[in-house]
């Protein structure tokens, strides 16, 4: 090889040996700006979005928003108080709604202090429940707290009519601060900070007919008659049939509420 060649060869080396840590280097640039372009379109998104241009905050503000927004319930008050109220003429709707929230936030406050005396009422269905429940956690060696339980709304969800009773479903939606904590206090499930919207179906039932009953428990539901104490079946009845004392006023005390379950 001549030295023409050889001189070539050497120009060929060094512009290989500069060239290519020019194109590192310019690859470098080139990731550094895309990740720039993305951060600053992920921002201008995140700005239009949520209203701030930090992403992770506007996930937050999103999660804190979804926190603080009341459960949608199952609103057909509309369609079954008319016939409710066709069977059930004495039936005070606001009344009983006043008292399935009342059990609703009872029942939740047992659980958070260990005690099924705090339940307002109930039947033995829903005691015995209530009692399970609390046991589990004390088996566990855990605390389950409901704190600043808040009613948003109360609406009747189903009303069904079948052998020896009519039961009727209120679906209320609610808010608290859950957590389950161990002995030591250690945070095992959920937030003191964040809020947790649920819905529930609380269920009261009314006894038409012992004679079509076959739990044993609902037969204490029933309702007597305050003159002879002989029990009052049949749906609406007016008077004993015993003794002919009036019992009209008296309908709206046999419902009893027997089951309560958080809905999805």
């Amino acid at each position: 090889m001549n030295d023409s060649g050889v001189l070539m060869g050497q120009v060929i080396g060094g512009v290989v040996c500069l060239g290519i840590p020019l194109l590192v280097v310019g690859s470098v640039f080139y990731v550094i700006w895309r990740l720039r372009r993305l951060a600053e379109k992920a921002a201008r998104l995140s700005e239009e979005a949520f209203g701030t241009s930090d992403l992770r905050e506007g996930f937050r503000q999103v999660e804190q928003e979804y926190a603080a927004t009341p459960k949608s319930v199952s609103a057909m008050t509309s369609l079954y108080l008319p016939k409710i109220k066709k069977d059930f003429p004495e039936f005070q709707y606001d009344e009983m709604k006043s008292r399935a929230e009342n059990v609703l936030t009872s029942y939740l406050l047992a659980v958070d202090g260990m005690n099924p005396g705090v339940l307002t009422e109930g039947n033995r269905e829903l005691r015995d429940r209530l009692e399970m429940h609390i046991q589990m956690l004390k088996g566990a060696r855990k605390r389950e707290y409901y704190k600043s339980v808040k009613i948003h709304r109360t609406e009747i969800s189903d009303y069904k009519k079948g052998s020896g009773r009519c039961i009727i479903t209120f679906q209320t939606a609610v808010q608290y601060y859950h957590t389950v904590k161990d002995e030591e206090g250690k945070l095992l499930e959920g937030s003191s900070e964040m809020l947790t919207q649920s819905k529930y179906n609380t269920d009261v039932i009314y006894i038409q007919d012992r004679e079509l009953i076959k739990d044993e428990r609902d037969l204490s539901l029933g309702l007597n008659c305050p003159n002879c104490g002989a029990p009052i079946d049949g749906t609406g009845r007016k008077v004993c049939e015993y003794c002919g004392t009036p019992i009209v006023e008296l309908n709206i005390y046999a419902w009893s509420f027997s089951n309560l379950t958080e809905a999805k």
